[in-house]
């Protein structure tokens, strides 16, 4: 990425439908690269605001986002882990990126879909996939919700009925899955209780 955009470089003379696309390549490779890549596009989603008054970077990066979401299903089924990386992506872009202060709209209902994706039973089988939910919810969960409230709903209804109901969960995945609903149940936030409680199961 810093070979294709040097730190000096002039928004104008980058191509940066080139840089969306190696930023989400590599988002897709590498699951602490997408934990990060919604502060960098943000920066460069900036210094374009700012420069040359365009969003070619955004219309790129948006264009990206949502061919990788109509092919979700089979970028899961090709690999777990692009799936999970993928997801932690757009989580972090729609934490960062903000129209007159808010979060993007266009993007609320394709993250709760894969959301809603990872509360599927084949899913919390896969403790890759219930921590990357569990993560995002910790991360975006708040805001989500505010922007659909009645999904979440729909959303924590799924995680509840697979917490108390399926079979084959591990005891790593049933303990986020309670923890995930607790937190949400004390409005986003983790009581001293819990956190002595989760911690210390996860630490032993």
């Amino acid at each position: 990425l810093l070979m294709v955009l040097p730190p000096s470089a002039d928004p104008s003379s980058v191509d940066l439908d080139k840089v969306a696309n190696i930023i989400v390549d590599q988002s897709l490779q590498d699951c602490v690269f997408s934990k990060e890549a919604g502060r960098i596009c943000y920066t460069i989603i900036q210094a374009e605001s700012k420069q040359v008054g365009q969003s070619v970077f955004r219309r790129s990066l948006l264009n990206r986002l949502q061919q990788e979401y109509k092919d979700r299903e089979e970028l899961r089924s090709r690999s777990l882990q692009a799936w999970t990386c993928y997801v932690t992506f757009i989580c972090n872009i729609f934490d960062y990126l903000r129209v007159n202060n808010m979060p993007m709209m266009a993007l609320v209902n394709p993250v709760y879909d894969c959301l809603f994706r990872l509360a599927q039973p084949d899913s919390l089988c896969k403790e890759e996939e219930v921590d990357c939910l569990v993560l995002q919810l910790h991360r975006i969960g708040e805001q989500l919700e505010k922007m659909n409230s009645q999904r979440m709903d729909e959303l924590f209804s799924l995680l509840r009925d697979g917490f108390l109901l399926q079979e084959g969960l591990s005891s790593l995945s049933q303990l986020l899955l309670l923890e995930i609903i607790e937190f949400r149940a004390a409005d986003w936030k983790m009581t001293d209780a819990a956190q002595k409680y989760y911690y210390s199961e996860v630490t032993d």
